[in-house]
């Protein structure tokens, strides 16, 4: 639980570690319950229902005049959208 915490970058107390190890414990417990289930007579599947894709052809359509939109937003540098840093200070 801390490992997968420290992936994403969330800081836990240690009651927060404590309760979610405990509900991690439970989840895991729920799932070994497939283990006693006699599943041979089942095609293995990755999803319960079928799955088609639906393509539509890659045409053109109409767009907005670019100085146009670059005059709309807040922040524009090098004729780009300019965006606050999600990632960390800028250096």
């Amino acid at each position: 639980v801390a490992h997968v915490a420290d992936l994403a970058r969330l800081s836990l107390t240690a009651d927060e570690l404590d309760a979610f190890t405990l509900q991690l414990a439970d989840v895991l417990d729920h799932a070994a319950d497939f283990d006693a289930l006699d599943l041979s007579d089942l095609e293995p599947t990755a999803h319960p229902l079928p799955l088609v894709n639906v393509f539509r052809a890659d045409v053109e359509g109409p767009t907005s005049d670019r100085d146009e939109v670059l005059a709309a937003a807040p922040s524009v540098e090098e004729a780009q959208f300019r965006v606050p840093p999600v990632l960390g200070e800028v250096s």
